[in-house]
């Protein structure tokens, strides 16, 4: 059934939610939250009535509650000042007032907009589809994966082309598309697209090259070969597409110095099989993702791709409080990073890796932009590099720096799945300018994407205790301190690289406000 409201149309039996013809990623959760609200609008829905239906009766918290609402009236473009589609009936619940329309036929939406094309992105833009599994194996579905980001990986190399992140483009997978409208909706005037089939030892990889705007076919090859030359096919396929741009690009040969990540293709198939776990981000996935990491080391031991990997994941398990509180783990994630590092000193996804941990564990500001900077330097279009750039920056202290980044970074990925790492850097960067309302928009729409994601939760906290909101404060450190019920101050403060800075002290202060135990 389709839902059509304002510029929303909410498809339950797809279960997608777009405003005119771009998805919006909603938190299944809350999809179900808005689908019940809608269904029943016709009458307030209570407390009670929601734990029934969205929990099937589990007992939740006041503040799980509240922060699953605030989800949804984000999603919608509402919030809880306006109240434009959600309303809050105190002491009765909570109603949808928008005006609806119901349709079984899709022409019942409103028309879909074409999508602006992204800002500032000069030059010729392109996005790879997610590449097609055509083998009898469907759990080879991460090799297909991989496939097609090492080939945005080496198309980001070429001067003058602009390519959009894997994780904006990889929403596509599994689905039907009309070429077009991916141009429109990613803002790109070429994409990508293949399959792979796998057997055995033999690799054939066929793609086709499309300009969007018309839907023409630029090229179509097919590729064969074997696991032993994966990396040189992948360097071919990227060096077709780069030439078939070139009327407009001034093409820069493909420069991927024509390194093999490890020697061991097990090696680096476990590597696979750890991005998709960490994709994941729950403390079992990430958990899996380091034993297939650390698989790939004892088959390799320079894999340096594989160390750092390691290094990056356990910053990230250590802003979440996932890690032990000994520094055993850091100690050897810092070992591993600096030895990543010296292996790969001109591989981007390495550096920046690299660069983020050391400024997890050392708190080390100089060290780590100097490796963000280098890694940008070589692959300018990493959305992840210069997210995680953007972070460290603002939590520097250079908004306007850390500012820029993240935009960048937003317009190459402006449908990345795992958002929520930029919005929470753009978040930062609020809270360093004391802009608290923006503070607040942009870790509500982290949570959007990842309702538990620690980092978002506490400096939502900080930004409503800073603009007068302390009663919801409270129950949002409730929902932080749910996840990581051991959490202090002092302890929180110690794995924080901020330094003695004016935007740390206003930080440990709000926090300690909405309830954290010194």
């Amino acid at each position: 059934m389709l839902y059509v409201f304002d510029d929303y149309v909410l498809d339950t039996d797809r279960r997608e939610l777009r405003r005119r013809s771009a998805a919006i990623d909603v938190e299944p959760q809350v999809f179900d939250l808005i689908t019940y609200l809608v269904q029943n609008r016709d009458r307030v829905a209570s407390r009670d009535d929601l734990i029934s239906t969205i929990w099937q009766g589990r007992i939740v918290s006041e503040s799980t509650l509240s922060s699953r609402i605030n989800a949804a009236r984000t999603a919608l473009g509402d919030s809880g000042a306006a109240q434009r589609l959600i309303r809050t009936l105190p002491r009765k619940g909570v109603r949808f007032v928008g005006e609806v329309r119901e349709g079984e036929m899709a022409d019942e939406a409103p028309p879909p907009a074409p999508a602006a094309a992204p800002a500032s992105m000069d030059g010729a833009t392109i996005a790879v589809l997610p590449f097609t599994n055509m083998g009898a194996d469907s759990e080879s579905d991460y090799f297909a994966d991989g496939m097609a980001e090492e080939i945005i990986t080496a198309l980001s190399r070429c001067g003058g082309l602009l390519v959009i992140a894997r994780n904006s483009s990889f929403i596509y997978k599994g689905r039907a598309v009309d070429i077009r409208q991916v141009g429109r909706e990613l803002g790109v005037g070429y994409v990508l697209e293949g399959s792979v089939r796998r057997h055995g030892q033999q690799l054939r990889v066929t793609a086709q090259l499309i300009e969007t705007a018309a839907g023409t076919h630029l090229w179509a090859e097919r590729y064969d070969g074997t696991l032993d030359g994966v990396f040189d096919l992948q360097d071919r396929i990227a060096e077709s597409t780069a030439a078939a741009i070139e009327p407009k690009l001034r093409y820069a040969e493909v420069d991927r110095v024509r390194r093999k990540p490890t020697e061991s293709l097990e090696a680096y198939d476990l590597w696979l099989r750890a991005l998709a776990h960490f994709g994941e981000f729950t403390p079992d996935a990430v958990a899996a993702a380091q034993r297939s990491l650390a698989q790939a080391l004892a088959i390799d031991p320079d894999y340096a791709l594989a160390m750092a990997s390691i290094a990056y994941y356990h910053a990230q398990c250590h802003f979440q409080g996932w890690l032990p509180t000994d520094g055993d783990e850091r100690a050897r994630a810092l070992e591993l990073a600096y030895r990543a590092a010296r292996l790969a000193p001109n591989e981007p996804n390495v550096l920046w890796q690299v660069a983020f941990a050391i400024w997890t564990f050392e708190q080390s500001g100089p060290k780590s932009l100097e490796l963000f900077r280098r890694s940008l330097h070589i692959n300018p279009s990493s959305a992840a590099g210069l997210a995680m750039a953007g972070w460290v920056e603002a939590a520097n202290g250079d908004a306007v720096a850390g500012r820029a980044l993240l935009e960048r970074s937003m317009r190459l990925s402006p449908r990345h799945p795992r958002g929520w790492f930029a919005f929470t850097g753009m978040a930062i960067t609020c809270h360093l300018e004391q802009n608290y309302a923006e503070c607040i928009a942009w870790a509500e729409k982290a949570l959007v994407q990842h309702p538990r994601f620690a980092i978002a939760l506490r400096m939502l906290a900080a930004a409503l205790v800073n603009s007068g909101q302390l009663e919801r404060a409270k129950a949002v450190m409730a929902e932080a301190l749910s996840i990581e019920p051991d959490m202090t101050l002092s302890g929180l403060t110690s794995r924080i690289p901020l330094g003695d800075t004016p935007m740390l002290r206003n930080y440990r202060a709000a926090l300690v406000r909405a309830g954290l135990p010194e």
